[in-house]
């Protein structure tokens, strides 16, 4: 069995995909690698279930949902930045201390806890007229 021109011996691909499928099959891989990894990704999806949840049972409305997912998707894709920059700071240093990469981290961490903020205030202002 032959390697692939964009293959290493180890079987990884160092190439571009070289069509839609295989680039869905790597984006997929993220997705399930990031909720592998990262615990506050499960909590994040495990809220953004739960208000769907709720907007579903209170019978939000269109500009309602249009909000709402903007909040789920701002927080959820701040989440995968979060995850990108500490992946790559972690390639780059490695074990040591580095000042800058504590700052890089520090802020993809509050970019993802700004997100989360924001959604939860979106959050409050749409559902309180349901439920009072």
């Amino acid at each position: 069995m032959g390697l692939h021109d964009n293959q290493t011996p180890d079987n990884h691909q160092v190439t571009k995909n070289r069509h839609f499928l295989q680039a869905l099959g790597h984006a997929l891989d993220g997705v399930i690698d990031v909720l592998r990894r990262e615990r506050n990704m499960r909590f994040h999806l495990v809220a953004a279930i739960l208000v769907l949840c709720l907007g579903i049972y209170l019978g939000i409305g269109r500009s309602d949902w249009i909000w709402i997912t903007i909040a789920v998707s701002m927080v959820i894709m701040s989440e995968f930045v979060n995850t990108m920059v500490e992946a790559i700071v972690d390639l780059i240093v490695g074990e040591r201390y580095e000042p800058l990469a504590k700052v890089a981290k520090d802020v993809a961490a509050g970019g993802v806890l700004v997100a989360a903020g924001t959604a939860a205030v979106i959050g409050c202002l749409i559902f309180y007229p349901y439920l009072f």
